[in-house]
């Protein structure tokens, strides 16, 4: 969010286009139009850029793989902790019905760059970076050895619908990424409009998803159900959520209309679902 911040700090147009998108969300979410899709089922093909330093950052295909097939679980039903989630929450499950599959993998060494600050400079070929490829039609998913920041360290972030199209995609360090990391599954979710599900303020802020709880603040770790903020029970297993990667399970139906809507048409990401 600091992130976007700042983004909309340094394009005045940003918080415009960004409005828009959410008009054309809700017109889409109010109208009920959820088939928008042939065969009901979107495929995104993903570009990866590996920036490393040292031969043991430059992550080798079959980890690539693994975080596609992590990604397909994820976003398909198939997380192998789904049977874990409670009545509760488990009655607003939802399959997004998104696969991704690899177009490319964009290598580059960059010999002097031991880490990586959250400002987009790995985007551009000019600052030992890769330029985005296509972003109208394919996810980027630039990959960097490390991100600390303020004394800690950053997993990956992404760009919200509405930004530029020269830094459209989402950011990971290499450590985060592989078949057991829900970081990219996150990470996807805010690439495709979805906001934290605590709405990144105090109980009257909105996620703009009405079948998440409200609450007031991100679950770390592995909370036992029922973990209660706001006088609702938290969704921790959401993978919004900012819960280990083991306990996250499950996008709901009113994420997935979110998600949907970005793919229809007059949607941000129309141009993929063509």
């Amino acid at each position: 969010m600091e992130v976007l911040a700042n983004n909309l700090e340094s394009d005045p147009g940003l918080a415009k286009r960004m409005a828009s998108i959410e008009a054309q969300t809700k017109n889409y979410i109010e109208q009920g139009a959820f088939g928008r899709l042939v065969n009901g089922k979107i495929e995104i093909p993903v570009v990866f850029h590996v920036i490393y330093r040292t031969a043991s950052e430059n992550l080798p295909l079959s980890i690539l793989q693994g975080q596609i097939d992590a990604l397909n679980e994820d976003f398909n039903l198939q997380n192998p902790g789904r049977n874990t989630i409670p009545a509760e929450f488990a009655a607003v499950e939802a399959n997004v019905d998104i696969t991704f599959v690899i177009e490319q993998v964009v290598r580059v060494q960059n010999s002097k760059k031991r880490s990586w600050k959250p400002n987009d400079a790995m985007k551009f070929s000019s600052s030992g970076g890769s330029n985005v490829v296509n972003p109208q039609e394919f996810l980027n998913i630039w990959v960097v050895n490390s991100m600390p920041y303020r004394g800690g360290q950053i997993l990956g972030y992404a760009q919200f619908p509405g930004g530029s199209s020269a830094t459209d995609g989402v950011v990971l360090a290499s450590n985060f990424v592989g078949a057991t990391d829900r970081t990219a599954t996150h990470e996807v979710g805010h690439y495709l409009n979805l906001r934290h599900i605590w709405g990144d303020g105090g109980c009257g802020a909105d996620d703009f998803v009405a079948d998440t709880p409200v609450s007031d603040r991100a679950n770390t770790g592995c909370p036992s159900y029922p973990t209660t903020h706001c006088g609702t029970n938290d969704m921790t297993m959401n993978f919004m959520d900012y819960t280990n990667d083991s306990c996250l399970n499950m996008f709901t139906i009113g994420q997935k209309s979110r998600m949907d809507a970005v793919f229809a048409s007059g949607g941000f990401r129309a141009s993929m679902a063509d």
